[in-house]
């Protein structure tokens, strides 16, 4: 089992990357909200959520690449 933590600190860096997401620290924590959050789903096996994450993560490190 992964600590919860783990997805505690995905959905704190999701909730807060919003703010600054014209940033590429926004991107960046956006990022990492999303490899945090996939790590949880991972582990509870929501691979509609695992697909989501990895698209979301696809899509904010093409944004930070343009």
């Amino acid at each position: 089992m992964i600590s919860p933590i783990i997805g505690w600190c995905g959905a704190g860096a999701m909730a807060l990357a919003p703010f600054a997401i014209d940033t590429d620290e926004g991107k960046l924590a956006a990022i990492a909200g999303l490899v945090l959050l996939t790590v949880q789903a991972l582990d509870i096996r929501a691979w509609n959520l695992v697909l989501l994450n990895l698209a979301g993560i696809i899509g904010y490190c093409y944004a930070l690449y343009i």
